[in-house]
């Protein structure tokens, strides 16, 4: 089975904050499950390196918009390779491969009649002297009336065009812009109102509601033509005739990123990107709500209209992840940066805490306590001490080796349906519930340890000992398994120690007499003192 999988792609204008990595993650669980399972996967993603966020950055530093890419893009990776994202391909939009790509794709549109030409009103800045890009525009929605850019509503998700937004100002100097002429080129996205809405009819039951409720919404409303042009400085030049001076909108150069980056994926390694864009493979998008309509309307409409027929079918889209209770701001530095977290926490115990508190199906908040306690209970308490004090044991006891021992019945029967109950959860998207059913059974293994009490039977019966202590690694050698989709680096170490090569989505068999490996602490344990100590950063932090 050929899947693929599309990441989001990040603005290369700031660091990546704790909100990003939970709409994300989830891409990489997939990955690395479809994987083990034997499927041939492709995950891509990469840095947004055009748009106007960028510009604004790149002004505000005195420096140019690559270097604010370059440093960014970086960055990126550094934090996607510390946290195990397993990427197999993670570009950049202003990569020469995907420029002309784009560039053809519009070319394309352009002489199919998708694309075309059309006078319209722009907001201009006569005090900057300039048409203002969307993103430089603030007023308030017409839907909602909070306060927005001219793309779109981060309060209600509505798309936008800048003549929508009522009280207009300039974000670069606060002056009232006014409305002027201009030609631009049009994507016509209102053609494909009835391929939308059969893609969505017919592949919705594996898509979040949020997404759901969002392109229904919009099909409702009836489809809109959309620029594709804008006048900005930084972005890839539109190669049709009379709009050279204008550049390709960030929205079509970003998301037809999932289709150049597989295509020089492919060209890297010798291998074919086409099996992963026709109509037998499965194809996932993972982000977060803001961007749903670009996933579920405008990347689709694109992609039929280029010639593909593999339109998505797996939305993984997240709600929010707020912070102590209050929504992410990146402008107040009110923002749990990832380059810093990472260098003070165990990988494994930031992603355990994002996918346990993932904002699946509702806002969810990120709170320092919860991190804490949550490392402390599930991963030390159960999780890393049902391993810890299996494995010193049998290496006090059972001289360093895996003991003999047979399965009990019941344990076997439960490990076999864990899979195919966790395999189910993490293809439909349902990573906490996955999680939450395989510390369940952790829980269980811990009061199977307790109840069988080998301190106890290691002085008057070393085989029923051994057998309790046999049924305890089987079982942390399989956990090891089901959770490396989802803890790749502690699962990876579970099994050096236990002796146990390869990666594969059913039971393993941990063999008798292996010699078991120096075992380490898998967590460490917080200290409260943490709590505070992260809320008062907090409150200082400047990114």
């Amino acid at each position: 089975m050929n899947i693929f999988i599309g990441g989001a792609w990040p603005y290369a204008n700031g660091s990546l904050h704790i909100g990003h990595i939970a709409a994300l993650l989830p891409g990489d669980v997939l990955a690395r499950y479809y994987r083990v399972k034997g499927d041939n996967v492709l995950y891509v993603s990469g840095s947004d390196c055009h748009g106007t966020p960028i510009s604004i950055r790149a002004k505000k530093e005195g420096v140019s918009p690559k270097d604010i890419a370059d440093k960014y893009h970086a960055e990126f990776k550094k934090c996607f390779e510390r946290l195990n994202f397993s990427y197999d391909y993670y570009g950049r939009t202003d990569d020469e491969f995907h420029k002309k790509d784009v560039q053809e794709a519009i070319v394309l549109l352009y002489n199919k009649g998708l694309i075309y030409e059309k006078e319209v009103e722009q907001i201009y800045c006569q005090h900057c002297n300039q048409f203002l890009p969307d993103r430089y525009v603030e007023g308030v929605c017409p839907k909602c009336n909070s306060i927005a850019r001219g793309d779109q509503c981060d309060n209600c998700g509505t798309l936008l065009e800048p003549l929508e937004l009522s009280e207009r100002k300039c974000k670069l100097c606060s002056n009232t812009p006014i409305v002027k002429n201009t030609k631009q080129l049009y994507f016509a996205l209102s053609k494909f109102q009835n391929t939308i809405k059969e893609n969505l009819d017919k592949t919705q039951s594996n898509w979040r509601v949020n997404a759901i409720n969002n392109t229904e919404r919009y099909l409702d409303e009836g489809l809109c033509d959309r620029a594709i042009s804008r006048d900005l400085s930084l972005g890839i030049d539109i190669p049709i005739q009379q709009f050279r001076d204008k550049k390709v909108y960030v929205w079509i150069d970003a998301v037809l990123g999932y289709l150049t980056m597989s295509k020089k994926w492919a060209l890297e390694n010798k291998k074919s990107y086409k099996e992963f864009w026709d109509e037998n493979a499965t194809s996932y998008y993972v982000h977060g709500k803001d961007n749903i309509p670009f996933h579920s309307i405008i990347l689709p409409a694109l992609i039929k209209g280029i010639g593909y027929n593999k339109l998505p079918d797996r939305i993984i889209s997240s709600e929010y992840l707020t912070l102590e209770g209050k929504k992410i701001s990146t402008s107040n530095s009110w923002a749990v940066w990832v380059p810093d977290i990472i260098e003070r926490y165990n990988p494994d115990a930031l992603r355990y805490f994002f996918l346990i508190n993932a904002p699946e199906k509702r806002d969810t908040d990120f709170s320092w306590r919860e991190f804490v306690n949550s490392n402390n209970g599930e991963l030390l308490g159960a999780y890393g001490n049902l391993v810890n004090r299996t494995l010193v044991f049998a290496k006090k006891y059972f001289n360093s080796k895996i003991p003999n021992g047979e399965v009990a019945i019941n344990i076997k029967e439960e490990i076999t349906s864990l899979y195919n109950v966790i395999g189910n959860h993490i293809e439909q998207g349902n990573l906490k519930v996955a999680l939450e059913k395989v510390f369940e059974f952790i829980r269980s293994m811990n009061k199977y340890f307790d109840e069988n009490a080998p301190w106890i039977t290691v002085k008057d019966n070393l085989e029923v000992c051994g057998n309790t202590i046999y049924n305890c690694i089987y079982s942390i050698a399989n956990l090891a398994n089901l959770l490396s989709p989802f803890l790749p680096e502690s699962s990876g170490k579970i099994k050096a120690w236990l002796g146990i090569s390869g990666d594969r989505w059913e039971t393993v068999e941990p063999r008798y007499g292996v010699s078991i490996e120096e075992v380490t602490i898998l967590f460490e344990r917080l200290d409260k003192k943490i709590i505070e100590e992260e809320k008062n950063r907090l409150l200082n932090c400047k990114n």
